[in-house]
């Protein structure tokens, strides 16, 4: 062990700063989060011993399971919006009838690269109810204003629009790449038999991006459950549009509850690894990995 790192002290020394980093902003917080949810503290008092209470809390807070079912919501709808608008962009990027796709693609990324707390705001003024343009425009085609941010009805939507909205163009770049390393000459002989455009996306494009697509749905997976930006500056009437990483910054920072706020870190790591379990089992019974 000591003649291994004698050769190779060079090399540790240069990856030393991540593992340092890691250690002491990732993996010490998150045992140290651990800790606190067996603890009712303020942050600031001694730590007082509470065993599972904050986790039987939870049980009977009905903001933990509103936050819990729109995440769920939140993740669902943001998974299937954002692999279908990235594979639907991705194609029309790497269409050969595509001009300009240089200007294209710097316009499809925009979104990614603007803050998302000024993009929440500016959906909000969108989403208004008496003077946002999305209602001005349902009101010109012969419909009624709707109570998008006031009312627990439609409150998730405006929501999950700007989550779909913002995570699309990295994932469309993911794609694009995917779609890059496909050989044409897969397109040639298709071609050649007599395939068409539909027959080709479904038997070529969509198994070669088998892998890919999976990537995109696990890492999609981890943005909605952690989604907080668009929840907190488009919140709606109480507990109706929030989501479980806003419960969990309230409960930290406005209520100093920090056991029940770790508690709830807890669950949310819980419920991510739960997921990400099944996601690799059913990949592994394809036969893909």
């Amino acid at each position: 062990m000591v003649k291994t790192l004698k050769k190779y002290k060079w090399p540790y020394l240069f990856i030393c700063p991540y593992f340092i980093l890691f250690l002491c902003f990732q993996l010490v917080p998150t045992v140290w989060t651990g800790v606190i949810s067996f603890a009712e503290w303020d942050g600031l008092r001694q730590l007082k011993w509470v065993g599972l209470s904050n986790y039987a809390m939870m049980l009977k807070d009905y903001m933990f399971v509103d936050a819990l079912r729109n995440t769920a919501l939140y993740w669902v709808a943001t998974a299937v919006g954002v692999l279908l608008c990235s594979m639907l962009i991705a194609n029309m990027l790497h269409s050969k009838k595509l001009g300009a796709k240089r200007f294209f693609k710097t316009v499809t990324f925009l979104p990614y690269v603007c803050a998302s707390v000024a993009m929440g705001l500016i959906f909000k003024m969108l989403f208004e109810e008496n003077a946002g343009l999305i209602n001005e425009i349902i009101l010109s085609l012969g419909g009624q204003r709707i109570p998008w941010l006031t009312s627990s009805r439609w409150d998730r939507i405006p929501v999950i629009i700007l989550h779909v909205w913002r995570l699309t163009p990295w994932y469309t770049l993911i794609v694009l790449s995917g779609l890059l390393n496909i050989s044409p000459e897969y397109y040639e002989a298709a071609t050649v038999d007599g395939a068409n455009a539909f027959q080709q996306f479904f038997s070529i494009t969509l198994p070669m991006l088998g892998n890919i697509l999976f990537f995109c749905f696990v890492t999609v997976t981890v943005d909605s459950w952690k989604i907080f930006n668009e929840s907190y500056v488009l919140a709606g009437p109480g507990s109706s549009n929030m989501s479980l990483f806003q419960l969990l910054y309230t409960s930290a920072f406005s209520t100093f509850k920090m056991g029940y706020a770790s508690a709830l870190g807890v669950v949310l790591i819980l419920i991510l690894l739960l997921i990400s379990v099944v996601q690799f089992m059913v990949r592994r019974k394809q036969g893909e990995i």
